[in-house]
């Protein structure tokens, strides 16, 4: 007998709440349908058997506010005496996820321009961050919206101690975006944009399907299926995080997708005025584009794409930490060579 699956919307539970995970796997709802299926209508004719039923309402929840799935019906005939057919038909408000059919510039615009028709708040997260769905009568899809914009001149986090000048900034979602870009890992971030929302400023950043966190592959004991990939993005991550001056590189705000791509999101406390590499031996290998990148990178050409949301001082914290990551790395090729150090391919001539 054959398995049908249809794609729904994502109920706004947690990644590892039960319906979360129905809803990942197509499944219908138990307990929390919008209905019962409706009953089998059932023919009989001369040498065959007809049973056709329809089971769209137990694919939707209303109670989750989840109602993507038009139709789902399944019709099987008896063909007397050995033929059995069984013809299933499926329809959903989208065919394909957004992103499969946007690229990176119309992402942005749909970002900007598409109608809030949906929001809600996160219970995860310390900034309140809100979940909104966006569409343009075409394309659905969500974002995560942040606002906050702290500044205080200290900050007590008891034992975690005290920071002076503390800064926790929408605006800095936006600056790390733009800066990896520059040093070519954009890819490894959802398109992030600014936007006004409900009488807020703030950013507006892509939602990523079907992700879970890297505090839910841990709990879970998930293991990457290729852990020298897995470590190379890993490497590009921390480069980054020490590049942008990011304290709060957490778990919640590591995103892994089903093909085991990590995404890196949440940098409202990154750009602080430190030069510094905490942990340098986190850092053992970089990937030779990433390298080349942060070579060129060019301190006036970093405070002309980020002149709307860092400081002149937080730009020259970026430019001496990109000066300390060079010259780590540099100093790690002289000791163990340039095989045990560079991943990747040769970066092309820009």
């Amino acid at each position: 007998m054959n398995t049908l699956s249809v794609e729904n919307g994502l109920p706004d539970r947690d990644s590892t709440d039960w319906r979360y995970m129905m809803g990942q796997r197509g499944s219908q709802w138990l307990y929390v349908s919008t209905a019962d299926p409706s009953q089998p209508v059932i023919t009989e004719g001369d040498g065959f058997l007809a049973v056709h039923g329809d089971m769209t309402n137990v694919y939707n929840s209303e109670y989750e506010q989840v109602t993507g799935v038009m139709s789902v019906a399944r019709s099987v005939v008896w063909l007397k005496p050995d033929v059995i057919i069984v013809y299933d038909r499926a329809q959903t408000t989208a065919a394909v996820a957004p992103s499969a059919v946007l690229d990176r510039a119309a992402q942005a615009s749909f970002r900007r321009t598409a109608k809030v028709v949906r929001s809600r708040q996160l219970s995860s997260g310390v900034t309140s961050p809100y979940r909104l769905t966006l569409s343009d009568g075409v394309v659905t899809h969500d974002a995560g919206f942040q606002s906050v914009d702290e500044r205080r001149a200290q900050a007590d986090f008891g034992s975690r101690g005290v920071e002076y000048n503390f800064v926790d900034s929408h605006h800095f979602n936006l600056a790390a975006y733009t800066i990896a870009g520059l040093v070519g890992l954009d890819d490894m971030m959802p398109v992030t944009v600014h936007r006004d929302w409900n009488g807020r400023s703030g950013t507006l950043t892509w939602w990523v399907d079907d992700a879970i966190e890297e505090r839910t592959r841990r709990k879970e004991k998930r293991e990457a299926p290729n852990r020298v990939l897995w470590s190379h993005q890993m490497y590009k991550m921390r480069a980054f995080a020490v590049l942008v001056g990011d304290t709060d590189r957490n778990l919640g705000n590591m995103l892994i997708t089903p093909d085991w791509r990590l995404w890196m999101i949440d940098f409202t406390r990154a750009f602080r005025t430190q030069a510094e590499i905490k942990y340098p031996n986190d850092l053992p290998q970089v990937d030779r584009t990433v390298l080349a990148r942060l070579r060129a990178l060019d301190g006036p050409a970093v405070r002309a794409a980020t002149t709307h949301c860092l400081s002149e001082f937080e730009v020259n914290a970026v430019m001496k930490r990109r000066d300390l990551l060079v010259a780590h790395f540099d100093a790690l090729i002289a000791s163990k060579g340039r095989g045990a150090v560079l991943y990747g391919a040769e970066p092309r001539p820009q």
